[in-house]
Parts: structure tokens; sequence; C-alpha cells
């Protein structure tokens, strides 16, 4: 029986162990994390405004890995040897016959003063933090930015951070409290959400001029302090500072022989597999791999690539070449707590939808049937 180590309990991870066990009952599957649980990041957003709570996002996987008749391995991924057949972990060597890589990307933190800041999309009680901090606050500036990985174009997660921006302006709208902040939204670059598309960037500038929103934008940035934000364009203070740094790969790459794009992130080809390494593939933040400048950092485009992942991986258990790529596509809801803006994008379309109540809904629904297989 051939046996098959998926590293990581993300979308990507789950989504290889779905579609794995649709295609073949007989492998057997371990899949490798700290926790056998599930955080839905994208519901976050909703947890500074009260729409949800931590437990909501937080989903055991117990029933899940017994219906998929997976083993669980309650550790972390420390190394690889014998060209990733055996994967060393914090609970020792185990050895497979193929790996898949869903570990997701570490958000670089080398900017002095950044341990001021909350980077919500580190996990759920990041946006604890910013719920309660949001509620001792009497009024003040709250400043909302990201960067990305200068070596890695597609290494960065902004549409969280306009999520985060309009839906604590709604919350501050609802609770009567909007007159005693100031919204500040900052970024490096000079037309914010250029990934999303030139319609998106003037629709997200546009909804933050009219929610009075001032931005400091195109100016790189230096350093916070526990009061401030400074870049090269100058310093403003702030009374709670959410920010989203660049992403590149895990520290435990470090200690294999995985080959590396020059932003730290594992290099792949289109069939997502990890270049000059046999049956070991990659899918999701972990990876970098070809593709449009605005190819992204998101849920949608990791399951893409894992369903790809696996595919491919059979492929090569039964002899024949990897030929399954995934389509380039970013598909997501800009959600403002009551209401949201859609965009998609390909290679051949960008598609803007203005903000409806009826997008909000949406998003709300899909997370529901998103996550009912794994409840």
């Amino acid at each position: 029986m051939k046996k098959v180590h998926i590293v990581g309990s993300g979308f990507a991870a789950l989504t290889a162990v779905r579609t794995l066990r649709k295609s073949n009952t007989d492998i057997e599957i371990t899949l490798i994390s700290p926790k056998a649980e599930f955080h839905y990041l994208p519901g976050s957003i909703w947890i500074p405004c009260h729409l949800r709570k931590p437990e909501d996002l937080i989903i055991p996987l117990d029933n899940f890995f017994q219906r998929m008749n997976v083993k669980h391995l309650a550790a972390e991924a420390t190394g690889l040897k014998n060209n990733g057949r055996v994967l060393v972990t914090s609970a020792g060597e185990i050895e497979n016959d193929a790996l898949i890589i869903c570990t997701g990307g570490r958000f670089i933190k080398k900017l002095p003063g950044i341990e001021h800041a909350i980077t919500p999309c580190e996990g759920v009680d990041a946006t604890v933090q910013i719920r309660d901090r949001l509620a001792s606050l009497q009024g003040g500036t709250i400043a909302f930015g990201f960067s990305g990985n200068p070596k890695e174009p597609s290494a960065m997660r902004g549409g969280p951070m306009f999520e985060f921006l309009f839906g604590i302006d709604c919350q501050l709208r609802k609770e009567g409290r909007r007159e005693q902040f100031k919204l500040i939204f900052f970024t490096p670059a000079e037309n914010p959400g250029q990934r999303l598309g030139p319609k998106a960037v003037k629709g997200l500038l546009k909804e933050m001029k009219n929610r009075d929103i001032e931005t400091h934008l195109g100016h790189k940035m230096k350093q916070f302090t526990d009061h401030s934000v400074i870049t090269e364009g100058g310093e403003f203070n702030a009374d709670l500072m959410i920010f989203m740094p660049g992403m590149t790969g895990n520290t435990w790459f470090d200690n294999t022989e995985l080959p590396r794009s020059p932003g730290g992130m594992i290099r792949a080809d289109a069939h997502c597999k990890v270049d000059s390494m046999e049956l070991v593939y990659v899918a999701g933040d972990s990876g970098s791999f070809p593709g449009p400048d605005w190819l992204p950092k998101q849920a949608h485009m990791a399951d893409l690539q894992a369903e790809a992942a696996v595919k491919n991986l059979l492929a090569e258990f039964n002899g024949q070449a990897a030929t399954h790529t995934f389509k380039a596509e970013l598909l997501c809801i800009v959600d403002s707590q009551n209401s949201g803006m859609l965009v998609a994008r390909t290679t051949k379309r960008n598609i803007v939808l203005p903000r409806m109540r009826i997008f909000h809904w949406l998003k709300r629904f899909f997370e529901w049937w998103y996550l009912r297989q794994y409840r």
C-alpha cells in the first residue's frame, strides 16, 4: 500500500485529503499538523464585529479524518531526508512514497517595532485581540496597512485588510462611535489592490473616500512604535495598528534541500511538483508557482493547486507523466459586514461588481457550505 504524507491542516491540505481519498481508497494517508483542527480564517474578519466567535471558525477534524480514513500525527515538520522520502518531525522520522507540503507561509516580521502591530491572518487569536482592543478604545486613530515581499510579488495578502478596514468602519458606525475615531489606510503601493485589477483599485479608493478614511500611499515602511507608524513619507500617530506584512517560506524549509524561490517559497512547476524532487508536491501559500503577476495567495487558489497536485501524484504512481495544471483564478468578495464587492479575475477577464448586500450573505452561505464537509 502506498503511503502519502500531507503536511498541514489548512485549505490545501484538506482539499488534498478529499481529492486523494475520492480518487483512491487504498492509499494510506497520514496528515501531519500540530492539532487536528482547521482554522477557517476568512471568517475571522467578522470577529471584531461580533458576527463570529472563535469556536465558530475552529473546526475539530477528528470526525473528518475518521470518515476519510486518515491517520493524524500531532507534530510539526522540522526537516526532510532522502530526497523527500523521509519527513523529519517533532515526533520522529516517518517514511513515505509521496509528499504534499501544505504548511502555508510565514509573515516577514523584520520591521522595527512590528510587535506593536496586530497581524490578523496569523490566526483567530489575533482577531480576538483586535476585537478586544477595539472595545477598550474610547476614541483615537486606527491604522490599517499591508506590504509585500519584494522578492516574491505574489506573497502578500492585502484583501483581508480591506475587509477589516470596511468592517470596523461599519461596526463603529453601528455603535454610534465613528466620529470619535480617525481611520487611516497605508501601504507602500501607490495603487492598493492592484492584484484585484484596475477596476477594483478605483472602487476601493472611492469606498475609502466615501467612508472618510484617510490614505497614506506609496511610501516605504520604516518602523512602528507603540503609538505611531513611520514611513519614508512621514509619521502618523495610531492607537491601534493592524498590519499584514508580506510572506516568505516556513523556517523548517531551511533544514531541507527543497529548492527555494528568491522570496523563500518552495519552487514548483505548473503541475505543483517541486523542482528536482521526485513525488514531492506543494500547494497553497508554501509554494512559488509560475503564473501571472497577480496570481493570488488565497484559499480558492490553494484548493485548485491541491487538486492538481493530487491528480499528478496519482498519475506518477501509475507510471504516467504529471500533466494536470491549475487555473490562475482570483475569486473573492471584499466584505464590509453588511455588504460586499465581488471581484473575479482570470487571464482573460476581470469582473468587479459594486457593493451589494447579497454578496455579504453569499459569503456567509459559502462559509456554511464549505465547512459542512469538515464538521
